[in-house]
């Protein structure tokens, strides 16, 4: 790996440096876990799920790795829809590529007969556009919220309606919670009375449940009765982790993404060399931004003026500690960028979002791209159903 002699500083005490000046390495621990290779362990469950949004089906992996069979997925896009149906993980369920506004209960029975669960629970990502930061450079008064018609919350809490379940997720930005949008959540938690069910609304934060990513989200779970405690972290910070033996340290991103840095996984699509800011990326150190080249960090020949652009114009991970959220479509110098001043790969960002390491994409790069950085990390996923199956 070559860096900048600005960057060497950052490294000294944590990795070895050897041979030529601008050469280190890094060790790191594999993370990572396969899918399509196991037997089947939750074909007889009788926690059963029917997922809605389902995307890439990050959630849904998490559904099944919590215990719980997933019966069937939905989605409007075509390329998510046949990475479901590509994963053996997913052969017993029924994928569907519809639009939820045409979907009735009606549509399930036959699968709901053929399975027979004891408990039945729903799942569901309800697009999250007008409701998420990068929609605040609109002003408030032209935001639309909760009348969007991009807004599919109303439609999933419809067919819940239908449906009946034991319990049900819906997954959404954190900035839902935003001040601006109270009568959106509201209106969720008015809908959600009005069903019968109990609401529990959790912020969380990907890295506290072993995602190797800081990535904040919002669960509304919906249960018959009031859920207890709150769903079970396993990682903390260092000082958390002094107070809580039971909780690990947060994952760093070099051990889930470190086995694909070789040649073998080389991608076009990572190249800077040649570009606008190539040179200014090469000067950023790890986990750093474009604010390393301001007068504010002290730069003896300032690049960009601090506070003048997106955080995350030219942000780079630092391979010890967790990536930064991965977006859905980027910009052309929007991070996180690989400390080795390169985009990040495909099998990378699927790795930073836990996806299972075989498990299989359809579509063009920009759309598979798109189906990882719109999913719910699979390992948060995880431990979401896991708390919404002991309290159903």
């Amino acid at each position: 790996m070559f860096v900048q002699d600005n960057q060497l500083s950052l490294f000294e005490e944590e990795f070895t440096k050897f041979g030529r000046k601008k050469f280190i390495t890094v060790d790191y621990e594999h993370r990572g876990y396969s899918v399509n290779d196991k037997r089947d362990t939750i074909i007889d469950s009788k926690v059963q799920t029917i997922s809605f949004f389902s995307g890439a089906g990050g959630l849904d992996i998490g559904a099944q790795l919590a215990g719980s069979k997933v019966i069937s997925s939905l989605d409007f896009d075509k390329d998510s829809v046949s990475t479901m149906k590509q994963n053996k993980f997913f052969k017993h369920a029924e994928h569907f590529h519809k639009d939820i506004q045409s979907v009735t209960a009606a549509m399930y029975s036959n699968i709901l007969k053929k399975n027979n669960p004891e408990k039945l629970i729903l799942i569901g990502g309800p697009p999250c556009q007008p409701f998420s930061k990068a929609g605040y450079w609109v002003t408030h008064k032209n935001r639309l919220g909760s009348e969007d018609p991009r807004n599919m919350i109303g439609q999933y809490l419809r067919i819940a309606g239908e449906l009946r379940p034991d319990g049900f997720i819906l997954e959404n930005v954190e900035s839902l919670l935003h001040p601006k949008n109270e009568n959106a959540v509201k209106e969720i938690e008015e809908a959600v009375d009005k069903l019968g069910y109990k609401l529990s609304i959790y912020k969380t934060n990907a890295i506290e449940f072993g995602v190797p990513q800081k990535r904040k989200r919002v669960f509304f779970m919906a249960t018959r009765n009031s859920a207890t405690s709150e769903p079970l972290r396993t990682h903390g910070s260092d000082q958390e982790i002094l107070v809580d033996k039971y909780l690990k340290p947060y994952e760093k991103v070099i051990d889930w993404i470190g086995r694909y840095d070789k040649p073998d996984f080389f991608e076009n699509e990572e190249l800077v060399l040649g570009k606008t800011y190539e040179n200014e990326l090469r000067q950023v150190p790890p986990g750093q931004n474009y604010f390393a080249l301001t007068t504010r960090s002290g730069h003896p020949d300032p690049k960009f003026e601090a506070n003048k652009r997106f955080w995350n114009f030219l942000l780079k991970l630092h391979p010890n500690l967790p990536s930064w959220t991965i977006a859905a479509q980027p910009g052309p110098w929007v991070g996180p960028f690989h400390w080795d001043n390169r985009r990040l790969r495909v099998p990378e960002i699927s790795a930073i979002q836990t996806f299972p390491e075989d498990y299989i994409f359809a579509g063009s790069r920009r759309s598979i791209h798109k189906q990882i950085g719109n999913a719910v990390p699979s390992l948060l996923g995880k431990a979401i159903v896991e708390h919404l199956i002991r309290n159903i």
